[in-house]
């Protein structure tokens, strides 16, 4: 930037880099969300088109921002995982909120026609976005562990709600004051009698959420003399799983790992080439 008299006003700006070595928490949120639905369509309680459509834009978000080593998301929200070391931006909570809010919404619109083809937009989605530092393992887990708990009850009385309105007769009003007061249990029970519905059975999708992680796999690809060679390829893959249990934790420990120096990852890559080499020559 050229210098000026004028410089002085940057002198204004507030800093923001947020603490080091600590989790950086990411969570976008519709807004108006009541609203867009409606005018879009959206199937009730649950549209797995929407769903999918959330998905898709965030993991636009995970290949463009190599960083998040996590991503879970329900309903219109999602929440992105900076590693502990992340250094993008110099840790600066407003570029990192801007730019990951920007690309979701913008890889929202563009992916809309595949998930809703015959469904134009008829206005604008707008998504809220703010980052939270969570000092330790055991509160980030926490924190996930309240996203998704918060996904099973939402989901179970949304589940209860609209089958008294499409199935009971019950307006929105009724159906909310027969709600009201209920426990899981009571709404299990009418679920089960009054509309024979199992919320067991219920996709695991709409019970769980949606969690977004790395997953590295040998792939072939094109060789310089035409031979396919193994390489090994980071793809996001989606789960919908229980994230509350320590059984996810302990299958992905990678996640909370943590993550190797630029010369480590130099030395790591260069042993993975060699095993590569290895296992061609061997033709395994």
């Amino acid at each position: 930037m050229a210098k000026s008299k004028y410089e002085y006003v940057r002198n204004f700006e507030i800093e923001d880099r947020l603490l080091p070595s600590t989790w950086l928490v990411a969570r976008i949120d519709g807004q108006g969300f009541t609203k867009f639905t409606a005018q879009h369509g959206f199937e009730k309680p649950n549209d797995v088109r929407a769903l999918n459509l959330m998905n898709r834009a965030a993991t636009m978000v995970l290949e463009s921002m190599q960083e998040i080593v996590l991503g879970y998301g329900q309903s219109d929200e999602y929440s992105f995982v900076f590693s502990r070391d992340a250094k993008a931006y110099g840790r600066r909570a407003s570029k990192l909120s801007t730019l990951l809010v920007s690309r979701f919404t913008s890889a929202y619109v563009f992916y809309w026609n595949e998930f809703f083809p015959d469904t134009p937009l008829k206005c604008l989605p707008a998504f809220d976005s703010r980052i939270v530092v969570y000092p330790s393992d055991r509160i980030l887990r926490d924190y996930l562990c309240w996203r998704q708990v918060d996904c099973h009850i939402n989901n179970m009385y949304n589940t209860c709600f609209w089958a008294l309105v499409n199935k009971g007769g019950l307006s929105q009003k009724e159906a909310e004051k027969r709600l009201s007061g209920t426990l899981s249990s009571d709404k299990n029970e009418l679920l089960f009698s009054e509309f024979k519905l199992n919320y067991n059975n219920e996709a695991e999708i709409f019970k769980r959420g949606s969690v977004l992680i790395r997953d590295k796999r040998i792939v072939d690809v094109p060789g310089p003399d035409g031979v396919p060679a193994k390489r090994t390829k980071t793809f996001v893959s989606t789960l919908h799983c229980d994230i509350v249990k320590n059984k996810f934790w302990e299958q992905h420990p990678d996640i909370l790992a943590d993550k190797p120096t630029r010369a480590e990852r130099k030395e790591l890559l260069q042993a993975q080439r060699e095993a590569e080499l290895c296992a061609e020559s061997a033709g395994i």
